[in-house]
């Protein structure tokens, strides 16, 4: 079963213990229950002080409802920020395929300030 932690029901509990207050072995009903014959033995045991009180809650859940919201609103800004940086790697990419076909050097941040796109003045054209 490794180290997940599942939801039982009250009925599959009761059905468990039943199972055992009937004769079947402790392993047996684990095997077949599917369930840590220490988790099964705590059942027994709480069972016994009376019927009216057995099993209170609703179980053990996986992950509480707060740690899931929690975990999905950080995800959000993580994914759209994952996005950006794919979109930011694409053009540099992109920069890096036309330098080498084109056989320009990659500009360094010293002439990229000086760097100002080329006008002629007689035909208006950049």
């Amino acid at each position: 079963m490794g180290l997940s932690r599942r939801m039982f029901t009250k009925e599959f509990k009761r059905a468990a213990v039943q199972r055992l207050e009937r004769g079947s072995s402790l392993g047996e009903v684990a095997r077949a229950r599917e369930v840590n014959p220490n988790v099964l033995h705590r059942w027994r045991g709480e069972v016994r002080p009376g019927p009216g009180h057995v099993f209170p809650g609703h179980g053990q859940q996986r992950w509480a409802e707060g740690r899931l919201a929690e975990l999905e609103r950080k995800i959000g800004p993580q994914a759209l920020e994952i996005d950006v940086l794919k979109g930011c790697w694409q053009r540099i990419e992109e920069q890096r395929r036309l330098q080498a076909l084109t056989g320009n050097p990659p500009s360094t941040q010293r002439s990229q300030k000086k760097c100002r796109p080329k006008v002629d003045l007689r035909s208006n054209a950049w």
